[in-house]
């Protein structure tokens, strides 16, 4: 499978000495084409800057980034003619209607996708005839991603796709993203709405302080958020029979009842919980997005040993 995003110890800094920031910290990522890709993090993770510098609105401080295996800054209008982007802050305003607008940007392209604006338009509930001006937020949005569906491009790169989207609009969003990725092209979704990403996307990064903290496809990374586990026992047990047990965290115990976090195999814990009389157990999976919290609680210096081991 080819490559169609690579980056390489990408560092990312905004101002300089004592007033410098470190958006970017040595960001290697690579995303093979006809891949739905999703980039998680909060506001401030590095999400937005990582998606500037794909589309050589930025350029890094340190590192190499390459899109269809061209730096973006050598690309020019012809790289950027394959790709559809949609900003996270998206800026519309004027008096040109929905319609007009779209019309003009197909133009601008040759043409390409014209012939799909009503479409496109009658799907995501856009009445062409409004003036940009008059659009609430949501509107707007929905004239952000028709723009980046309109030419059919080899690599889409959306940024917050589904902001200000209602939850019904949210589903047809996902819809046009399996039938573009269906077409063969590449997705890169950066959000951070766990649940869109989670039912599209093939592999996902976690991206915090501007370093991968996990990246896997998701039933891997669901099997790293682990399970919950309790168990009930005849007599009360002490926690510190239980510490130090492999995958075994986030112990408490109540009197009877044991509660802890699983990760791996419950080999270890079963042979010790056999010690003793056991009534009752159960253990629930976790969901993505119970790891990606577990990463932002983390404090820092075990995440950057984290972030070494993913790198």
């Amino acid at each position: 499978m080819s490559v169609v995003i690579r980056t390489e110890g990408v560092v990312k800094d905004y101002g300089h000495g004592a007033a410098r920031v470190r958006a970017l910290d040595g960001l290697d990522l690579e995303v093979g084409a006809g891949e739905v890709f999703g980039f998680l993090g909060p506001n401030g993770a590095g999400k937005s800057t990582t998606i500037r510098l794909l589309l050589d609105l930025l350029r890094p401080t340190e590192g190499r980034v390459e899109v269809f295996g061209t730096p973006p800054r050598t690309g020019g209008p012809a790289q950027r003619a394959r790709i559809g982007y949609l900003p996270g802050e998206l800026a519309l305003a004027g008096r040109a209607t929905a319609g007009a607008l779209l019309h003009h940007l197909a133009q601008l392209r040759g043409g390409a996708g014209s012939d799909r604006i009503t479409a496109l338009a009658e799907r995501l509930s856009l009445d062409l005839s409004r003036r940009i001006r008059t659009l609430s937020r949501g509107n707007k949005q929905k004239v952000g991603l028709i723009q980046a569906f309109l030419h059919r491009p080899e690599l889409l790169v959306l940024d917050e796709p589904t902001s200000g989207l209602d939850p019904l609009l949210q589903h047809e969003f996902l819809a046009m993203v399996r039938e573009a990725s269906a077409d063969g092209a590449t997705v890169f979704l950066s959000s951070h709405v766990l649940s869109e990403v989670e039912v599209i996307a093939e592999r996902v990064a976690i991206v915090r302080a501007g370093r991968i903290v996990d990246l896997d496809d998701v039933a891997t990374l669901r099997h790293h958020a682990g399970q919950r586990v309790e168990l009930h026992f005849a007599e009360p047990v002490a926690a510190e029979v239980f510490a130090g047990v492999d995958g075994v965290s986030d112990i408490e115990v109540d009197d009877h009842r044991m509660r802890c976090l699983l990760r791996g195999e419950p080999d270890a814990l079963l042979t010790v919980a056999a010690r003793f009389h056991v009534t009752r157990w159960s253990a629930e999976d976790r969901e993505l997005e119970d790891l990606f919290l577990d990463h932002y609680r983390m404090p820092v210096q075990e995440q950057e040993e984290v972030a070494a081991d993913v790198r």
